[in-house]
């Protein structure tokens, strides 16, 4: 999500915040409820007004990951004893249906194809982080809405003071060589933005369709 549309997304966040429980959102991950599906065609949202298909854009989503998918499938089946395996991805239109509708949608929906995916590689051992450049301020938010359409949460980094005065990807960058740090190998790394996938510290890049930059 860029800074520039941060602002609408804060102000919904902070008016629907109360009603999630913030102990909750800040506890460990539990097995998720039912997955929230999106309907045949979005609703609407950013993506009505720039003239993007919700149908084309799941068909374009689908292409490139299940092109991905085979290798990433062999690289955790190869996975070596005492390798902790990671994926990272971007959240808005990565893997949540952000620009597809209205900002007030609570939970978005999330992208079908990119939860299969995140949700085999989780059972196969790997360890599941989202790296955003939204505000910190919608943390525990943004951690329900992940889980709650269920996708599995080992962590996620949000955007505090210091980081919004770095590039975003020089933020993202920093946060996946932080991932490291702990030991972990990021197998794949998923994003829409190239923002999202440049600076190395991944093995794999995933880039999904943002049309020339029109989707955030």
């Amino acid at each position: 999500m860029r800074t520039s549309r941060s602002a609408v997304a804060v102000a919904a966040a902070t008016a629907v915040l109360t009603l999630v429980p913030t102990a909750a959102a800040q506890a460990a991950p539990v097995p998720a409820p039912a997955p929230v599906t999106s309907t045949a065609s979005a609703p609407g949202g950013n993506a009505v007004f720039l003239g993007l298909d919700y149908e084309t854009w799941q068909r374009d989503v689908a292409t490139v990951i299940d092109a991905a998918r085979p290798a990433i499938e062999q690289r955790l089946a190869s996975a070596r004893p005492g390798e902790k395996p990671a994926i990272v991805l971007d959240i808005d239109n990565s893997s949540l249906e952000t620009d597809f509708h209205y900002f007030w949608t609570f939970p978005t929906p999330a992208i079908a194809k990119v939860r299969s995916l995140v949700q085999y590689a989780h059972s196969q051992g790997a360890a599941v982080f989202f790296v955003t450049a939204r505000p910190g301020i919608i943390h525990s938010l943004t951690t329900y809405n992940l889980t709650s359409v269920g996708y599995p949460v080992t962590g996620l980094y949000v955007r505090d003071l210091p980081d919004l005065f770095q590039e975003v990807s020089a933020y993202k960058t920093a946060k996946r060589a932080e991932i490291e740090a702990r030991g972990y190998t990021i197998i794949a790394n998923i994003g829409n933005r190239e923002s999202d996938l440049v600076g190395g510290h991944a093995e794999r890049t995933v880039k999904l369709p943002d049309y020339g930059g029109k989707l955030s």
